[in-house]
């Protein structure tokens, strides 16, 4: 690794109900992106580089056809993410579940050196948080997603093109992949003092920025400045969903947080945009009891 101490990071994590949808399109080829995004965008938040993964399919029957295209998404996430995929399990459960249903979970391991962790503790007021965009709803809130749709019912809604979607269907824009983050941010690790990185999954705003904020520090962010997907405003429309707990579920278009130096800020977004993000800022540390304060 040629690192004086190379440190192990691991991360486990699956698809959840998002397969749902997955099984109604019988579309499998995307879903095994999800499952190594969720892994690795969960290790670079320590400053992690991934190495490897390996994927567990639990299926009814093994269809091979249809195994072969969930595991070409977990391999096309890998390529995405650089790591290596070095193995897997498929075990068929005959009478636990359904022949044609599946659940797909997976785990990733990554180094860094040890004085390169990212430490939340250097983070001062001042600093400023930056977004990088997410390609939709991710992998979490499809719960939340299967009642306001109708989803269990496969409600026909689902695939009339809309709009306000760029003539996607609500079922296309939901099983959009997870967006892999590595590499811009590894390229960014290297350039710039980055104080703090969060994932935006389950728990949205209110339960991941926090993650990466040290006590006395708050994330204030300028909600004016979030650049909210069309889906989201669907999901509170057909829902009903007060604005609150839409960002205490999803991720509202910010895929990830990173937190740099004021002085750095120009630096960082030119990196990340060099790297195929289009990045911007979203609020500054400040001096709070309350981790995130959206103003």
């Amino acid at each position: 690794t040629n690192m004086p101490h190379p440190v192990l990071i691991s991360g486990t994590d699956g698809v959840g109900t998002k397969l749902r949808i997955a099984h109604f399109m019988d579309k499998h080829d995307t879903v095994g992106i999800d499952c190594v995004a969720m892994c690795v965008n969960d290790i670079i938040c320590c400053g992690a580089k991934p190495l490897f993964f390996l994927d567990y399919i639990a299926c009814g029957k093994n269809v091979p056809e249809k195994i072969a295209e969930i595991v070409g998404g977990v391999a096309e996430g890998c390529v995405q993410a650089g790591s290596a995929l070095i193995g897997g399990e498929t075990a068929e459960h005959p009478g636990m579940m359904p022949e044609d249903e599946y659940d797909l979970a997976g785990f990733a391991v990554g180094v860094v050196d040890k004085k390169k962790i990212l430490d939340k503790n250097t983070m001062a007021a001042g600093d400023v948080v930056i977004a990088l965009p997410s390609t939709g709803i991710h992998s979490n809130g499809f719960s939340l997603c299967r009642k306001v749709f109708d989803i269990d019912n496969n409600n026909p809604q689902l695939y009339v093109p809309r709009e306000e979607l760029g003539g996607k269907t609500i079922a296309e824009a939901l099983l959009t992949p997870t967006k892999i983050y590595v590499k811009p941010v590894l390229a960014l690790l290297e350039k710039v003092n980055v104080k703090g990185i969060s994932h935006i999954t389950g728990g949205g705003f209110y339960e991941n920025i926090p993650r990466s904020i040290p006590d006395g520090l708050g994330a204030k962010i300028d909600k004016s400045a979030v650049k909210v997907l069309p889906i989201f405003d669907l999901i509170a429309k057909f829902g009903n969903i007060p604005e609150r707990d839409m960002f205490n579920t999803f991720n509202m278009g910010v895929g990830m947080s990173i937190v740099v130096p004021a002085d750095q800020v120009e630096l960082a977004l030119s990196i990340l945009k060099d790297n195929g993000e289009d990045a911007y800022v979203i609020g500054t540390i400040v001096e709070s009891e309350e981790k995130v304060i959206l103003a």
